[in-house]
């Protein structure tokens, strides 16, 4: 696995010649103002060859000046590299993001109604939801796939006594939420429903922000963690330049159970540090 940061002093020649330098397991990139289409897809290129020769791991963490080269990282994406972005850890971590929110906003646990809009049931919301409707009383699953969310919820009730609501009310199903959790709707889709206007909405997938005018809450569309210092086996300086969400995620074997990979979170004692919003920090 590659660290990938930009050169912040390249000579005259990495500069005119898109040198790239590499150090230990770091790449340093020189980019530059004006630099045309050709010498970011020429240094994607040579990234690309870089890595290929060094490591059998696609595998890349992008420094957040990096991460600001859209045009590079589209490259990287069409070269198959697995980008560490945080949105693996971002659906793991939801139910300790919900938490997080009732805390800031003194919600009452018992009384708190959580929406969760979802279409696609994989093994992590599987594992969410039954997390979640263990701990909070009111649980909505929003989806346009209803036959999709029945077995679970006969599952829940009949294991546990759990019960879930399913619905797909345009003008209902929202109204009365604290907490939206947006799994996988795209913003088209999210602003056709009638939204309670004081809710926190958490943003999985993509970006969203909500258009009604009367929308006083909060979009939350990334987030940053913390966890023990004894596991993180890099200086602090690094920690200044890349997010530790990426660096921490690069370290899971997506591959496990969940529950082993959720164990492994608890006993490195990761929290959540602060939640981004379009308009600022929460």
């Amino acid at each position: 696995m590659f660290f990938i940061e930009k050169n912040d002093k390249p000579n005259f020649f990495e500069r005119k010649f898109n040198i790239l330098k590499i150090k230990n397991d770091t790449i340093y990139i020189p980019f530059g103002t004006g630099m045309s289409e050709r010498q970011i897809e020429k240094i994607a290129i040579k990234t690309e060859k870089i890595i290929r020769k060094n490591t059998s791991s696609k595998k890349v963490i992008l420094s957040n000046e990096i991460k600001k080269e859209e045009k590079y990282m589209n490259y990287l994406y069409m070269h198959n590299f697995d980008i560490q972005n945080g949105k693996f850890l971002f659906e793991l971590l939801l139910p300790e993001i919900t938490e997080y929110i009732i805390k800031k906003n003194n919600f009452n646990k018992n009384k708190c109604m959580i929406s969760i809009l979802i279409n696609d049931l994989t093994e992590i919301e599987y594992e969410n939801i039954k997390l979640l409707a263990r701990q909070y009383k009111t649980i909505n699953i929003v989806t346009n796939h209803i036959e999709k969310f029945k077995k679970l919820e006969e599952k829940l009730y009949i294991d546990e006594g759990i019960v879930i609501t399913i619905t797909n009310n345009k003008k209902k199903s929202l109204l009365k939420s604290d907490i939206i959790l947006n799994i996988d709707f795209p913003k088209e889709l999210i602003n056709k429903y009638n939204i309670n206007t004081d809710a926190a909405i958490v943003n999985v997938k993509e970006k969203v922000k909500i258009n009604k005018k009367r929308f006083n809450g909060i979009s939350v569309n990334d987030y940053e963690i913390n966890y023990r210092d004894d596991k993180k086996s890099f200086e602090e300086e690094l920690n200044k330049r890349y997010c530790l969400k990426d660096i921490y995620e690069s370290q899971l074997y997506k591959k496990q159970r969940i529950n082993d990979i959720r164990k492994k979170i608890k006993n490195d004692k990761v929290i959540i540090e602060k939640l981004i919003l379009n308009n600022g920090v929460y």
